[in-house]
């Protein structure tokens, strides 16, 4: 019997077995011309992937977060306003970025599994005039997800430039950066782009890039600052060598692969895919008398389900959904944190590791005393991916 267990976590996830043999390649030098064509593949995806044909991409070694320093950094200077739209744990970790560079920022919140009105985030900008928006399309630490483009069109509106932190929600979540004019679409390798953790991942506007020429002063830090990149990315697509730091060869390997993949399903089926998938997952939760963390189905992410835990159960659930073959999260918001599971379901998760994850719930659930008719869950997802 296999000891593998089905990794059902917001990130990392399964990977592909094709991105598992691109990374297990012998490793070869970042100049080779072997791997050229490869990283300029990679960076050329990013493109369809985003929905970004004007975008320059970036792949930089490094975790989300640095994508979201990266962002910050090179964009705001000392003294410039900031506006930092809270869905949670990684909205305030943006806010914390961007304080630390000197920004004046201005929160507009909501309490945790709702998201902040329209009117909130118009009155706000109006108010402060920021340079920059920055937006949480899915925080992770919630499972809310917020709808991007009327909040872009009002930042446009005023002059400012549109950060989004898609770490969740890239490749997973609908987002078309070009139409809703977002400047930066940030996010991490090892989420729905079904790579490995390593690889920081923008791609980036002409505006922001314009913005970061025109500062009045460098960024502070060298690694952070995209035009030191720009080129190198540049080089890469057009299929020549270069070099300022050492990228990731291995990671890059397998994003590539990964990304070809992504490419092949379109984006279009494959944002219906995360979408039906989701909604066959909140299916079974309210067939097994569970309440979702997000307020309304409206605002509930396609790439993870944030759960309340039934009375009775706690934390030792993941130990128990160990014990029947799948590993979930536990609560991360520090708020919330004891009161509720999270599961992701992005990348290549579809309904065989849907069915497996559900059946696993069910038993885990009732070793922890919480009542549950046999075959409910799952038979609630497969009417729900039927329909």
């Amino acid at each position: 019997m296999s000891e593998h267990r089905l990794l059902m976590i917001p990130g990392p996830i399964e990977l592909e077995p094709s991105v598992l043999a691109a990374m297990g390649q012998r490793s070869t030098s970042h100049v080779d011309p072997d791997f050229v064509p490869v990283m300029g593949r990679a960076i050329a995806a990013l493109r369809t992937v985003m929905l970004a044909p004007s975008a320059q991409p970036f792949v930089i070694a490094g975790s989300g977060t640095l994508a979201m320093e990266m962002a910050c950094a090179s964009l705001i200077e000392r003294g410039d306003r900031a506006l930092v739209i809270d869905t949670g744990y990684f909205s305030a970790r943006m806010a914390s970025i961007l304080e630390r560079l000197g920004a004046e920022v201005t929160r507009v919140s909501a309490t945790p599994g709702e998201v902040p009105s329209i009117d909130a985030i118009d009155e706000a900008i109006r108010a402060t005039k920021p340079t920059l928006v920055a937006i949480t399309h899915v925080d992770t630490s919630t499972g809310v997800r917020i709808h991007v483009e009327p909040i872009a069109r009002l930042a446009k509106e005023h002059g400012a430039l549109v950060v989004l932190d898609a770490v969740c929600s890239a490749a997973g979540e609908v987002i078309r950066q070009d139409a809703w004019g977002i400047d930066v679409v940030l996010t991490g390798s090892q989420k729905a782009l079904g790579a490995p953790p390593g690889l920081a991942v923008l791609t980036v506007s002409e505006a922001a890039l314009a913005r970061r020429r025109a500062r009045k002063t460098p960024p502070a830090s060298l690694y952070l600052d995209l035009l030191e990149w720009l080129p190198i990315m540049q080089a890469y697509e057009a299929g020549k060598p270069a070099y300022f730091a050492t990228p990731a060869v291995s990671l890059v390997c397998a994003l590539d692969q990964s990304l070809a993949g992504i490419v092949r399903e379109g984006m279009e089926t494959r944002f219906e895919r995360h979408a039906r998938v989701a909604r066959a997952f909140r299916a079974a939760f309210a067939a097994l008398g569970l309440a979702m963390l997000p307020a309304r189905d409206a605002i509930c992410a396609s790439t993870l389900s944030a759960v309340r835990y039934p009375s009775g159960v706690d934390a030792s659930l993941a130990q128990a959904m160990r014990d029947e073959g799948v590993v979930i999260a536990g609560g991360l918001h520090p708020d919330l944190k004891a009161t509720y599971f999270r599961i992701g379901h992005m990348g290549s998760t579809d309904r065989a590791e849907l069915l497996t994850t559900i059946g696993a719930l069910e038993r885990a659930l009732t070793r922890g005393g919480h009542p549950c008719e046999p075959g409910v869950g799952v038979t609630a997802a497969m009417r729900a991916l039927a329909s």
